[in-house]
């Protein structure tokens, strides 16, 4: 039997322990049916505890929270329907990039972990989704939100078995959807690969193919919550397998 990878998961918020409790096994268990190993990360660690569990870990995958980034970090003043910062989740998920881009670990991001993203390499994010036409807010118990365009030959394509296929080598899967932010401006060596089709919202990032990252893909929805498809399975497969072949 193989041995199980390690996956630094941060733990989303340090405001809403409950919120915490109910999520934070979703994405552990997504991760241990794949053969991997979730390590927390309480936000409550130190730089020095955390990067010393850091040295024990291949991969990172950065989960969602109900805050939101500070907007700060992208230039720009607080739109009032913001959710507030957690600068602890903030910190944290910079420890993490930053270990992660100078190991080039594989990294899966989700919802909030796309944003932190995203600003991390200087993007910026759209505040507030209200006016678009499609409820990107739709929430948990909303099965399928949307569909998402996925850009051919992408990351993100070559995981998805379940993709109908369009007439310009584009494809289609089908999303929930629990944000209401997202990416505006894609951060320096990150390209947007999926669309929300009806109001063109940015749905998935990849990393630069010339960067040769091992695995580096966010998603604005969330995998781990219907991890019974075979699109998100595979998702968390990508990364899992990806983490085998990595070495320090």
């Amino acid at each position: 039997m193989k041995s199980r990878v390690r996956v630094a998961v941060p733990v989303p918020t340090s405001m809403d322990r409950a919120y915490n409790e109910q999520n934070w096994p979703v994405y552990a268990a997504c991760l241990e049916a794949c053969g991997a190993e979730a390590v927390p990360f309480e936000l409550d660690l130190t730089a020095r505890e955390a990067v010393t569990l850091l040295e024990s870990c291949q991969a990172v995958c950065l989960t969602g929270s109900p805050a939101d980034v500070d907007p700060v970090h992208y230039g720009q003043e607080r739109d009032p329907a913001s959710a507030p910062p957690d600068p602890a989740r903030e910190q944290m998920d910079r420890l993490l990039l930053e270990d992660l881009f100078r190991e080039r670990k594989p990294l899966l991001a989700i919802c909030f972990g796309l944003q932190s993203l995203n600003t991390f390499f200087g993007g910026t994010l759209v505040q507030d989704l209200t006016p678009f036409p499609v409820n990107h807010a739709a929430g948990a118990s909303v099965g399928v939100a949307h569909s998402v365009e996925v850009a051919p030959k992408s990351l993100l394509a070559s995981l998805s078995l379940e993709i109908e296929s369009e007439p310009d080598g584009a494809g289609r899967i089908l999303a929930n959807s629990s944000h209401h932010q997202a990416v505006g401006i894609a951060g320096q060596g990150l390209q947007i690969t999926g669309r929300c089709p009806q109001d063109g919202v940015a749905e998935a990032v990849e990393l630069d193919p010339e960067q040769q990252h091992p695995f580096l893909l966010g998603v604005q929805w969330h995998p781990e919550r219907t991890f019974a498809s075979s699109v998100s399975r595979k998702i968390f497969e990508g990364l899992v397998a990806a983490t085998r072949q990595w070495s320090r």
